[in-house]
């Protein structure tokens, strides 16, 4: 008979989620970093020492610590410290060019003002702010604000003037500045906003890690333990690496990071790989995931690559960021290179150059466990879908994305293409592990949300969008543990609670499978974050 330690912490007299097929247990023994045992409280007495902390669950629920697959960890945050403009805090024109002039008196003149995450839709004008309206808020200071999607910014007169934008600047290929009558609005997509992103200063390398810190904190008030930075140089380059080596040794690393590289013209691969940084490298606490490709944009912004036009506008079908040649062969070599690969593709149109280049790459190197990725995967088609598992491709969908955007989706598409999207039944049924994540700071890294959307697929706005697509309430948090696992390539460390897994646990204030949605929305909160077998986060009673 196996003679087991005694545990550090048992948590017992509730139901403790193991895994979709594993089920429930009602404790759970932690000893050493790692999961000692699973079972009843009675079956785990033997473990408990005097040395041991007992927690009692009384009814709420734990579950394997939460895995974050695609959220923007280190500019999260860094957008913390911005201007915050999402919906929640403003819906008028005149509300947001306020926020922005007090901002602006706050702020030397030169200094600049950046704010993240309007919706044009949530406006009371239904519109992008102009480059002039930013000008009379903020006359002195040049000013850069993003919206939520992250796809499409507005910039007035002096950020353009510092970027070097007028009205002769070329427009790069896969981007956008827009004129209206031969004037500059302001507004700039995709590649097009390059020019203003290498004029704004650099955060310090000790503003980088505090960026990573404080996201990280931040996620762990939810439950989450591991998470995927989904494009790690997009901001300050390769500094960017060296934060999160800073942060890991200097024990300011408050969550499990895996590195997904940017790649492409901006992107940092051919350092990481001089470095020997490739998928794998690393260990349970940092390590280097796949690489990432923008292919497109985003659908509230009309810029995802669709087969066919937007509503209401037939000369529109979004904005390829690569042609299919340049696709094919950053794919070809960084899949040579023995990198996993993450692509943004949210249109179909996407979807499909990023299948056809993935299985050019497989063809040519076949490596049936690569797990390549599709990160969004939104507007994908049933043929789509089919290929994606034979090829071993996972998708990582943002189901939030429905809550915070669907009612803009049903105004620039139309309906029957805008149901079927993000389709988590589909995927599952497929035999596909379909990844939950929110694409902070895109949407808030607040899991409620994304769990309510993924059992009713509702918006905001109550729209049932799909219902076909619903998910149980088990099936939602496999999706936010053993499935980003899968897909980040750490399923045998994370991701479950069977004895040797990692003890990374999250303890609801409720066991979620006995709540309504509505509850599980508005009044759930995680009480408890364990993260390598030590408490990290504890709610105030």
């Amino acid at each position: 008979m196996v003679s087991l330690p005694k545990a550090d912490i048992v948590l017992r007299n509730g139901p403790v989620y193991l895994g979709l097929k594993e089920g429930y247990a009602t404790a759970v023994a932690l000893w050493a970093g790692k999961v000692l045992a699973t079972g009843s409280a009675a079956e785990l007495e033997p473990l408990i020492g005097p040395n041991t902390r007992v927690l009692d669950l009384a009814g709420r629920m734990a579950t394997p610590g939460l895995y974050e697959a695609h959220l923007h960890l280190l500019p999260l945050g860094l957008t913390m410290k911005e201007l915050d403009i999402r919906p929640r805090f403003v819906r008028t024109l005149d509300g947001l060019l306020e926020m922005i002039a007090a901002a602006a008196a706050k702020a030397k003149p030169g200094e600049w003002v950046l704010a993240r995450g309007y919706d044009h839709f949530e406006l009371d004008v239904k519109r992008h702010p102009h480059r002039t309206e930013l000008d009379r808020a903020a006359p002195n200071n040049p000013v850069y604000i993003v919206r939520a999607c992250g796809h499409l910014s507005v910039a007035n007169s002096l950020a353009l003037k510092l970027a070097g934008v007028d009205e002769t600047t070329p427009v790069p290929p896969g981007g956008a500045i827009e004129q209206v009558n031969g004037t500059l609005t302001g507004l700039m997509a995709e590649n097009g906003r390059d020019p203003i992103k290498k004029v704004i200063p650099d955060p310090t390398d000790e503003e980088l890690v505090a960026a990573i810190e404080r996201a990280g904190l931040y996620c762990n008030q939810f439950g989450i333990t591991s998470v995927m930075d989904a494009a790690v140089g997009m901001r300050s380059q390769y500094r960017e690496v060296a934060a999160y080596r800073t942060a890991k040794r200097t024990g300011r690393l408050p969550v499990r990071t895996n590195m997904c590289l940017l790649g492409g013209h901006n992107g940092i691969v051919s350092q990481a790989y001089a470095d020997g940084l490739v998928t794998g490298a690393g260990d349970a606490w940092l390590s280097v995931g796949p690489v990432k490709i923008f292919t497109d944009g985003s659908a509230g912004g009309r810029t995802a690559a669709m087969s066919e036009p937007y509503l209401g506008e037939p000369e529109t079908n979004g904005i390829f960021c690569l042609e299919d040649s340049e696709m094919d062969g950053l794919t070809r070599d960084y899949h040579a290179m023995g990198y996993q690969l993450a692509v943004h593709a949210i249109g179909d149109a996407a979807i499909e150059q990023t299948l056809n280049a993935m299985e050019k790459a497989l063809h040519d190197h076949p490596d049936p466990k690569r797990r390549h990725r599709i990160e969004h995967c939104g507007f994908n088609t049933k043929e789509q879908i089919a290929r994606m598992v034979r090829l071993g491709i996972e998708p990582v969908p943002q189901p939030i994305f429905h809550y915070d955007f669907g009612d803009l989706y049903l105004a620039v598409l139309e309906p029957e293409r805008v149901h079927p999207a993000y389709p988590m039944r589909d995927w599952i049924a497929a035999g596909l592990k379909p990844a939950a994540s929110s694409d902070a700071p895109v949407c808030d890294a607040n899991i409620w949300p994304n769990i309510y959307t993924m059992i009713t697929r509702k918006t905001a706005r109550g729209t049932v969008i799909g219902p076909d697509q619903t998910l149980t309430i088990d099936e939602a948090i496999c999706a936010y543990t053993e499935f980003g696992a899968f897909v980040n390539r750490c399923e045998n460390h994370r991701g479950r609670l069977l004895p040797g897994m990692a003890a990374d646990v999250a303890v609801f204030s409720r066991d979620l499978s006995q709540a309504t949605p509505e509850q599980l929305l508005h009044e759930t909160r995680c009480d408890m974050t364990i993260l390598d077998g030590k408490i990290v986060f504890e709610a105030e009673a």
